[in-house]
């Protein structure tokens, strides 16, 4: 099975974990299986309408679409491995921009869209003290996002950005020329085709390969029912470093942060920090 059957299996509308449980069945067995024991194997509820849903593909058209941008998949040497390790790994990945990237240590830097000026200064603070002794990841949201991109970039060092859409849709529309330069000098990452809109129920998605993808995971503004407080807290599951800017307790935009600190996130406020605690777990 190569990374176009696996695309087809995901047009013809088998969720990720759908296709985790054919790809492992595949490997373990070598055999080639029918449109129905794929479904079977798939434990998808509706067999029936996925074998409709995929007859009724346009290969030629989907071979066009598909063939826009580079991809990987879980079966690939270049995965990283600390991705494949997460509960619900992403099977495909498009890309554009440098795959070396992902050799390197990474951190992720998540907080929140509607933050403050103190609180985009502290992600600046922060990452410029890192000195570019790790890769820079984060989603490219408004935001904290923002700013850990380019904080990075302006310290002459290296981001990743893992976008909730195809590598043709630009979102927020003003950050299409910052997404632009991100994958023509650094890396983005997606595990949505060509086309694919900015839907709710991508972005927690994203989340995911956001922490996965990470030796640890900064975060700063996080309110207590944020995106961002759960990335933490799958990345703590996932047994990933979690470190968190403490903020005021007064305005409730850094409350999950320090809820993450009461469950046993380390507090930080520089990137000497950082530095030291991911030097003590290497």
């Amino acid at each position: 099975m190569d990374n176009f059957d696996i695309y087809k299996l995901k047009k013809a509308g088998l969720s990720n974990k759908h296709i985790l449980n054919i790809l492992h069945h595949v490997k373990s067995t070598k055999e080639k299986l029918s449109l129905r024991n794929l479904a079977i194997i798939s434990e998808c509820r509706n067999p029936a309408i996925f074998i409709e849903n995929y007859r009724q593909l346009d290969e030629d058209v989907m071979r066009k679409e598909f063939k826009q941008f580079p991809s990987f998949s879980i079966l690939d040497d270049i995965y990283p491995l600390e991705l494949s390790q997460i509960y619900n790994p992403p099977v495909l990945l498009f890309y554009q921009g440098d795959l070396d990237l992902l050799q390197q240590t990474k951190l992720a830097v998540v907080g929140s869209r509607d933050c403050s000026k103190v609180g985009l200064q502290a992600v600046q603070k922060v990452i410029s003290e890192l000195g570019n002794e790790t890769v820079i990841v984060s989603g490219l949201a408004r935001g904290i996002d923002t700013s850990a991109h380019m904080s990075a970039l302006k310290n002459g060092g290296k981001t990743i950005a893992i976008i909730g859409t195809g590598l043709d849709i630009y979102y927020p529309k003003s950050n299409q020329k910052l997404q632009k330069y991100i994958g023509q000098h650094h890396l983005v990452l997606t595990e949505y085709g060509p086309g694919e809109q900015p839907l709710k129920f991508h972005f927690p998605e994203r989340n995911r390969i956001i922490a996965g993808l990470s030796r640890a995971v900064l975060v700063a503004e996080a309110k207590l029912r944020s995106g961002s407080l759960i990335t933490c807290e799958r990345a703590m599951e996932e047994g990933r470093d979690v470190f968190a800017i403490p903020g005021s307790i007064l305005d409730g935009r850094s409350d999950g942060c320090h809820h993450l600190i009461q469950e046993g996130a380390k507090l930080v406020y520089t990137g000497a920090d950082v530095l030291s605690e991911l030097q003590y777990t290497v």
